[in-house]
């Protein structure tokens, strides 16, 4: 497919009226062609325009058409073949193989959204029988189904050009709940956006669908962003991001004469606890797994274990024996973008000059401009509890080993961390006491807790949960991946007396879709 710079309206190409730029390079920042025009109001006008006309036909459709539309855009993407690839490669500067996994997880996102559509539980069908001769008063018959919200404007990653980005997983269970999405591509890999963008208006388009099912943005300029969030036929966005920019999101959204809500992942650092005797028996192993999975992807994984937290001691002073020499092996890798490199770099140099902090290990250094090169710190708990920013992400291959005076200690480190994605406790039998009594600090704290891996494999499944309390997201009640995502798009609507006729297909006497449902508190095929 022939790359055209212009962004995807309906079943339209339509230049931008703004500036144009290119994508870069990420290994040495020359651009690409070709140029992207900048989407300005009136293409933002138009997409959401086509999205709201489109909104009522697109969600009655018959469930299945979505769950093949699902599956059209999975293909769709498999279709590309290399060319994907080799795109995402320049763009992005990871591996092909990284990008090949990526892109199977994006077609897995999308075929299981197909299944879950197909399934009908997001539905949630409850049929309460009308009781006409209950005293004092009789009870109407009251049935509930949910619904889509409406056009969703999605916001593409930076570090998954696939998995997060043009049809990812917000665009997948958008389009699962019968909502319309507007997706402003990231700007870091438009071509990368333009070549998946085109697979899914092909889909669309197969299918017959409204055309204001799908539309995508080109556009660097924060008022492109901006304009997405404040048009009134946006009902609500899914975005993957800064802190700063989930913020600045959030607080557009809620200035709106009407409200929307703003499903953003922000920040993490999510701690792993080194257990006592986890610890004893496993120090080395723990560590070079640890070191592993912080330079996975240059450390460019919103999972990205950036805190340790271990009992001061013996066993932690070899830890960080061994993870200081497996670090020092590792080689430095580029980064996305170079302002992504500029803000490692940033990141790394106020760790290094904070006070009581000391520098354990660095990477393997490079001559290439935009490569980042890992690092590893050390901190007392005491130090880390008096100084905050030490707790602060630092996108990429970073992190501190906290070394805690004891129990007590530790769990005071815990409460003074902010809302995680994940926790990690390494952990043998003989911490199982301990563990136990963190549990329920880890709960408070993360969305996913995990034993004895490391957190920067998210699996794409329905009891995922890929979200947590503020500032990992916006939104603790939500997930941005695993089937139970599509909550986030939907909403309840009760129907009382209605006619049969009138009623969603879901809600009809005789199960027509021989689904589950509540009917009088229990669950039926009935």
């Amino acid at each position: 497919m022939t790359i055209s710079g212009a962004s995807l309206i309906g079943q339209n190409r339509v230049q931008g009226d703004g500036p144009p730029f290119h994508g870069i390079r990420a290994d040495n920042g020359e651009s690409l062609a070709p140029a992207f025009g900048s989407a300005g109001e009136a293409q933002v006008e138009l997409a959401c325009t086509l999205a709201q006309q489109g909104f009522d036909a697109f969600r009655q459709r018959p469930y299945e058409h979505r769950a093949l539309l699902l599956e059209g855009i999975a293909q769709g993407i498999l279709d590309l073949g290399p060319a994907l690839i080799e795109r995402a490669m320049l763009e992005t500067g990871l591996p092909a193989a990284r990008l090949e996994g990526e892109r199977a997880r994006t077609v897995a996102q999308l075929r299981l959204f197909a299944r879950v559509v197909r399934d009908g539980n997001w539905v949630a069908a409850t049929l309460d029988s009308a009781q006409p001769q209950r005293a004092p008063a009789p009870r109407p018959d009251l049935r509930m189904g949910k619904i889509g919200l409406g056009p969703v404007a999605v916001f593409g990653a930076s570090n998954f050009p696939l998995a997060f980005s043009v049809a990812g997983g917000d665009t997948a269970s958008a389009l699962a709940a019968g909502c319309p999405v507007v997706v402003k591509a990231h700007p870091a890999h438009p071509g990368t956006a333009a070549l998946v963008g085109g697979a899914i208006q092909r889909a669309v388009t197969d299918l017959g669908l409204p055309e204001g099912v799908f539309s995508l943005l080109f556009g660097r300029d924060l008022a492109l962003g901006e304009a997405l969030v404040r048009h009134p036929a946006i009902a609500a966005v899914g975005f993957t991001g800064s802190r700063r920019g989930g913020l600045a999101l959030l607080a557009l959204a809620q200035q709106r004469p009407q409200p929307i809500p703003v499903y953003a992942e922000m920040s993490a650092i999510n701690p792993v606890l080194l257990l006592p005797a986890a610890l004893r028996s496993r120090g080395e192993t723990i560590a070079q797994s640890f070191v592993d999975s912080l330079t996975l992807g240059a450390g460019q994984f919103c999972t990205n274990p950036g805190l340790l937290l271990g009992i001061a001691g013996a066993d932690l002073e070899r830890f960080q024996t061994y993870a200081t020499q497996a670090l020092a092996g590792k080689d430095a890798a580029t980064m996305l973008t170079p302002g992504i490199h500029a803000a490692y770099q940033q990141g790394v140099e106020r760790h290094a000059a904070s006070t009581g902090v000391r520098l354990l290990a660095r990477g393997r250094g490079t001559t290439q401009p935009f490569a980042a090169c890992a690092a590893l710190f050390a901190v007392s708990a005491q130090t880390l509890l008096a100084n905050p920013a030490l707790s602060e992400e630092v996108f990429g291959p970073a992190a501190l080993v906290v070394s805690c005076r004891d129990e007590a200690e530790l769990r005071e480190v815990l409460e003074h961390l902010e809302g995680q994605l994940t926790a990690t406790l390494q952990l043998d039998a003989g911490d199982h006491e301990l563990a136990a009594g963190l549990m329920p600090i880890l709960e408070r704290k993360a969305g996913r807790i995990l034993a004895n891996a490391f957190p920067t494999g998210v699996e794409v499944t329905y009891a995922m949960v890929h979200g947590g309390p503020f500032p990992a997201t916006s939104d603790a009640r939500s997930t941005s991946v695993g089937a139970a995502a599509i909550e986030r798009f939907l909403r309840p609507v009760c129907y009382q007396d209605l006619p049969q006729a009138l009623l969603p297909e879901a809600l009809r006497d005789g199960n027509p879709l021989a689904m589950w449902r509540m009917r009088d508190g229990t669950p039926s095929l009935d």
